[in-house]
């Protein structure tokens, strides 16, 4: 895990790239190590980009087990389903969002809260026994293994509510501390290897007791005898270690540091006992040696979109990679997992029929497809908790804005009025019309869908705008549903948005075009128009 980190992390000889994974001592690291295949899939497909912390699934990867009053154990995986649905933000999105606003996703969480919709999850447990796993094809120990909902269904058993801000951030959120060995009566720990390791290094005493990290740097519990790791960097670092390398395995760096089987660090293998045989070994198990088949089983339980989302992740990631004999391992694993994959991102970047042949340990299977795995497959058609962003000009009949604000939140989502000028827009009756965001500041992927509401009069000063065409174009480009009334069509044309394009462009009038709009919006994207790779 350590080394994971450290190939993740920005390179110790540039510092950089921060915060990302595209480059090579990450994927060198991945490449080197086939277990990584399955996380590989995950942390490129649309989990990685949520809309929001309130849609976010979480599940807690380990084997855990529930103990009853008589003594009798049972195993289980922990889950939280979000109530209101699981979305994500296209890869452009995502870019903008974090451009426009790096505090996108704890305001919205604030917000929500503060105006009472508060974020809810539902709890719930894999529950079962030895017997069931043992029919299994895979150990049920391996954290880089699941278990398919459709094999064994997750039970709800309790939900999580948060229903109110902190007062102190600091005090009540940025010092807590979570640990998988904080457990309550009922609950137990299994012999899952990465479990077990994290249930050692969590509470980390020493950093507590000696005031920081790197005390083993401090002079009295230095070695007298030259040692070579990749301990490095963080507070009190006493020595500065050269090279952009700092994991293992690695193929970078040839002369680094390298794990010893034989004169390193070895376990003592106690006295066998009436239930266990067999020495104790610093070994990978025979039972994890399957590293492909439950990462080909996630790429193809993906919807097309899904999976479209994955190969250009992906290969966005390599494009990054300046090695090539590190593109290359990628691309052979790649191959192992799903042969549609590898071909279409070695086809994105250029480097057909360049793969390095790698030899499975364990040949992968095809399993069952899990459809539970995809967040679009499962989506519910709800725009419950979105936004709903509303451009208007000067001269709009602030009629229609209200009309779309009853239908919007009738459905559990809030209307948001943008304008050019945050000081106000002059309806075509009544007083100024006060809007909630300037165009400046609400860029359209702020939204989950949009509309644009303008007077004959009023659209010629958004068609001067610049700033009003990257918002509709910008949403028609992230899929999502656009809604405008007659006199907004200009904008729309402006940008080549016909309004037969597809059933994302909606003109709305009627009460029935607003109930097309939003039946339109709860599917959350036009998929159809998404171009491919």
């Amino acid at each position: 895990f350590p080394d994971l980190i450290h190939s993740v992390k920005m390179e110790p000889d540039r510092g950089y790239p921060q915060a990302g994974s595209a480059h090579d001592t990450f994927w060198d690291f991945v490449s080197l190590m086939p277990e990584s295949m399955h996380m590989v899939m995950w942390a490129m497909s649309d989990r990685a980009i949520p809309r929001s912390l309130r849609m976010m699934e979480g599940f807690g990867i380990h084997t855990f087990r529930l103990v009853n009053a008589d003594g009798r154990a049972t195993f289980v995986k922990f889950h939280w389903r979000p109530t209101i649905g699981s979305a994500s933000v296209m890869w452009d999105e995502a870019v903008k969002i974090n451009g426009a606003d790096p505090d996108f996703h704890r305001r919205d969480l604030y917000e929500a809260i503060d105006k009472g919709d508060f974020p809810e999850w539902q709890f719930g447990i894999q529950a079962f026994d030895e017997e069931q796993a043992a029919k299994l094809d895979f150990d049920v120990l391996d954290a880089t293994k699941l278990i398919p909902e459709e094999v064994i269904p997750i039970d709800f058993i309790g939900r999580m509510v948060l229903d109110r801000n902190p007062v102190n951030f600091f005090a009540e959120t940025e010092q807590v501390a979570f640990h998988p060995g904080h457990i309550v009566p009922g609950i137990d720990f299994t012999n899952d290897p990465l479990l077990q390791g994290r249930l050692f290094s969590y509470t980390d005493t020493q950093l507590l007791r000696l005031g920081g990290a790197n005390f083993h740097e401090i002079p009295i519990n230095r070695p007298r005898c030259p040692m070579r790791n990749f301990q490095r960097d963080g507070v009190r670092r006493m020595d500065v270690n050269p090279g952009r390398v700092a994991y293992e395995p690695n193929s970078l760096d040839p002369s680094s540091p390298r794990e010893d089987p034989k004169r390193g660090f070895r376990s003592f293998s106690p006295p066998q006992g009436p239930a266990e045989s067999g020495e104790k070994l610093r070994i990978r198990p025979e039972s994890f040696a399957d590293h492909y088949s439950q990462a080909r089983l996630f790429f193809r339980s993906m919807t097309p979109p899904e999976q479209l989302h994955m190969v250009k992740a992906i290969s966005f990631e390599l494009s990054k990679v300046e090695t090539l004999a590190i593109r290359k391992r990628v691309l052979g694993h790649l191959h192992l997992v799903d042969e549609t994959l590898a071909s279409k991102v070695e086809a994105a970047i250029g480097m057909s029929g360049e793969a390095a042949v790698i030899t499975p340990y364990r040949e992968p299977v095809d399993l069952d497809p899990s459809p539970a795995l995809s967040i679009i497959a499962k989506a519910p058609a709800t725009i419950k908790g979105r936004k709903i962003g509303v451009l208007v000009s000067d001269g709009v009949d602030e009629a229609e804005i209200e009309a779309l604000r009853i239908a919007v939140e009738k459905e559990g989502a809030a209307l948001v009025v943008i304008a050019a000028r945050i000081g106000g827009v002059n309806p075509a009756k009544g007083r100024q019309l006060k809007p909630d965001m300037a165009l400046s500041g609400a860029p359209s992927v702020f939204f989950d869908a949009v509309a644009v509401l303008a007077s004959s009069e009023g659209i010629d000063a958004l068609l001067e705008n610049p700033a009003a065409a990257d918002w509709v174009n910008d949403a028609y480009n992230h899929l999502k549903v656009i809604g405008y009334n007659s006199a907004a069509l200009p904008l729309l044309d402006d940008v080549g948005i016909g309004e037969d394009d597809d059933e994302g462009i909606v003109e709305l009038g009627a009460a029935a075009r607003r109930k097309q709009f939003i039946e339109a919006a709860k599917k959350q994207r036009i998929w159809e128009r998404e171009t491919p790779v």
